[in-house]
């Protein structure tokens, strides 16, 4: 019997769809959240959209690693099935977008491009070195800045405290050869220290005291200009960064990026303090050595002085050099592991979800891999170096000692010449080693820094004119004319597009997936530019304005709600930095989101979490809209914005939205796949495959029997039907198989 009436069931069911269809969706009644004047009906049948372009679009750069490993997927979903429209819209325009890239005439191409996870291939010697020189020549600017007197002055004292430092350290082996030679007496009774040896004694001690003094004095005064280059160049770099189109910032990975930034502001400190401190201290105290040497001793000290010294510096440069590369490789592995790690990191709950921890650590290990190769190689090969360096020295040392030693015995110098001697050359050890380390160290530190200099020199795609205006708004009114856009040029999704956004108007954008919707914000927003056309605001071209001033004429709620690590009060306040304590409440009750955050234990200091995963997805969109509400721009872009709330919260979300619109001095565009969302809207603009295929107000369009908006329309009112009378089905089998049940038991 239950299987006779579950048969019985189901047709009713197929009845119930079938009369509904048959009925049209006319005869429901539609859920409209507000009362508005309606859009004047400007509907353009499918057949009469423009032709495709058939001039090529413009060239592209270079395509995304990742849109190469994936297959293409098709623009947007035919008319004839409706029900497979879904939110796909902005995920399609985002995976193409950071598989893409786009150009413009007018914008200037980037002259080069970096991959910071990537060695740098190898150049020649004289190629490097003209780098290297270019970057001391950036950073020389900032040391000595012009109309900076007060850097210009610290700068000076710190080399004449340099200066005394080394004369004063050259004058020990004197004072040490004056105590030699003063205790080199028969000593008697009498005989006091202070009498044979006294005076160079207090010259020895005050000789080195003031040599370290000098030295720490010129540290202090120079840290001041040290540690504001860094900070100057740091900040231009961020700043530079986050002057970058999105394309830029898609195709590279942040781990890396920070990763690349720390190592070059690092590297700023050490080679100016060993340039300043090491670099031009050993070249002088080298030079006055050596003079010393030829001007008491003769030529052959002084020969073999400077023969050590320049066979020294050469095998130093040289097995530096050869070292550079496994440099290079370490800190590609190095960026390449930050980016693996701040990656898993930051998608912990994917990561989670799928239990792909192995997966990711066996990821971050062999990152980690390729940086022991290189370590080990840059281990082993510093051995080789300092065992080069130490031969060297010591058979210069041994050479000197033996001609002192001989000089003794001929009678032409004292005990305390050869001490003068020892020590006049042992002396350069210190400072001999250090610039052995110090040019290791200065080729590392350029090397991080022409990757981050490099960061700078790439131009951003999206350029601001220099006869570039502020937008002078006059209503809000957009206008596309014939745009062509593809974020690849194989695939394009906006073509020959030209549609009017009324001033002042509640506007939808609705059609399949993949059909452009969001692409049309990213254009107006200028995230990238057109290849062909143009848009307006207000009569404006968007390329003759400010982008400053555009883009805060223009708000956003998107899809996928960027949040910050830090509190609700933070993350909303950030529409409006300015904002009261007041403001931020004020919009929060608006976008339904003071009762939430009342039932948290920190209420508004409550912490989101790392890109808001601490919060639910209806919570973050919630946070979106009270954004915006705080910006008050003049022209507001919902995109899905209550994609991811119940339909009690929507309802009252968007009836506090439509309240701020019904002045009609704000343009506003709803991006949305649930049509009932934006029934009320005065005007709906309907896309496919990247064209205008209908436009009008709702009841307008419904009555295109078989248009885009109508299939949507029906796909989603038949889903909505079937869930109601499958619940209605449910209920009856239950309460027939409860009777069923009753009568067994009679």
């Amino acid at each position: 019997m239950l299987s006779a009436t579950l048969r019985t069931v189901a047709a009713r069911r197929a009845v119930a769809t079938a009369s509904v269809s048959r009925a049209g969706p006319s005869r429901l009644p539609l859920r409209s959240l507000n009362t508005r004047p309606r859009w004047p009906s400007q509907r353009v049948p499918p057949s009469a959209a423009q032709p495709l372009p058939t001039r090529p679009l413009a060239p592209q750069h270079a395509i995304a690693r990742a849109f190469v490993s994936s297959a293409p997927r098709s623009t947007s979903t035919p008319a004839s099935d409706p029900a497979k429209s879904s939110k796909a819209d902005a995920k399609a325009a985002t995976t193409a977008t950071a598989a893409g890239s786009s150009s413009s005439s007018a914008a200037p191409t980037p002259a080069k491009t970096l991959n910071v996870d990537v060695a740098t291939p190898a150049v020649s010697e004289k190629a490097q070195t003209k780098t290297d020189w270019t970057i001391l020549k950036k950073l020389a600017s900032n040391v000595w800045p012009k109309g900076n007197t007060g850097v210009k002055i610290r700068v000076v004292t710190a080399l004449s405290l340099l200066v005394a430092g080394k004369v004063l350290n050259v004058q020990v082996p004197f004072f040490f050869k004056a105590i030699v030679d003063g205790l080199n007496v028969p000593i008697t009774e009498n005989t006091t220290v202070w009498v044979l040896a006294g005076t160079a004694i207090a010259g020895y001690g005050l000789a080195r005291i003031g040599a370290t003094a000098f030295g720490e004095l010129r540290n202090a005064i120079f840290a001041t200009v040290a540690q504001g280059t860094i900070r100057k160049v740091a900040r231009e770099t961020f700043g530079h960064l986050l002057n970058m189109d999105m394309k830029f910032h898609l195709e590279r990975q942040t781990g890396g990026l920070t990763r690349a930034i720390d190592r070059g502001t690092k590297g700023i400190s050490f080679i100016l303090s060993s340039i300043v401190f090491h670099v031009f201290p050993t070249v002088l105290e080298i030079s006055m050595v050596c003079g010393i040497l030829s001007y008491k001793f003769g030529w052959d000290f002084a020969g073999v002085a400077a023969a050590t010294m320049v066979l020294y510096t050469w095998f130093t440069v040289q097995t530096t050099a050869w070292r550079t590369k496994f440099r290079k490789q370490a800190n590609a592995a190095d960026n390449k592991g930050a980016t693996v790690a701040v990656d898993s990191l930051i998608n912990y709950e994917a990561v989670k979800t799928f239990n792909n921890e192995k997966y990711e650590l066996k990821q971050y290990d062999a990152t980690l891999k390729t940086y022991e190769s290189a370590s080990i190689k840059i281990a082993t090969s510093l051995a080789f170096l300092n065992s080069g360096q130490n031969m060297i020295f010591s058979t210069a040392l041994t050479t000197m000692m033996l001609l002192g030693a001989q000089g003794i015995i001929n009678g032409s110098m004292t005990v305390g010449d050869l001490v003068l001697i020892n020590q006049l050359v042992f002396q350069l050890s210190l400072p001999l080693n250090f610039l052995g380390s110090v040019y290791r160290e200065l080729r590392q530190s350029l090397i991080d820094l022409e990757v981050m200099f490099n960061l700078q020199s790439i131009n951003p795609v999206i350029a601001e004119k220099p006869t570039a205006k502020p937008l002078q708004l006059k209503g809000g009114e957009i206008r596309f004319d014939n745009v062509n856009f593809a974020y690849h040029p194989d695939r394009p999704i906006l073509q020959n597009l030209s549609l009017t956004i009324p001033a002042g108007k509640k506007v939808a954008l609705v059609g399949p997936s993949g059909c452009g919707k969001s692409t049309v914000f990213r254009l107006l927003f200028r995230f990238y530019d057109s290849q062909s056309g143009h848009i307006y605001v207000d009569g404006q071209d968007i390329k003759d304005v400010q982008l400053e001033s555009l883009r805060k004429a223009i708000g956003v709620v998107p899809q996928d709600t960027p949040l910050f690590h830090a509190d609700i009060m933070h993350n909303i306040r950030y529409g409006n930095l300015a904002a009261t304590d007041d403001e931020v409440y004020e919009v929060a009750r608006k976008a339904q989101l003071d009762k939430t955050i009342a039932k948290l234990p920190d209420g508004y200091h409550t912490k989101v979490g790392e890109r808001g995963l601490m919060i639910s997805g209806g919570e973050k969109q919630r946070i979106a809209v009270a954004r915006l509400l705080l910006k008050d721009p003049p022209i507001n872009f919902f995109d899905e914005a209550t994609s991811a709330l119940d339909v009690y919260t929507e309802t009252e979300l968007m009836r506090n939205i439509n309240a701020t619109l019904v002045d009609g001095t704000k343009t506003s565009v709803f991006i949305a796949h649930r049509l009932r969302t934006i029934s009320d809207a005065d005007l709906i603009i309907v896309l496919q495959d990247g064209r205008l295929a209908e436009q009008g107000t709702h009841d307008e369009l419904l009555q295109n029997v078989g248009g885009v908006y109508w299939n949507l329309w029906q796909a989603q009112l038949t889903e909505t039907v079937k869930e109601a009378v499958d619940e209605r089905l449910a209920e009856e089998i239950d309460v027939f198989e409860a009777k069923g049940e009753s009568s067994g038991k009679k």
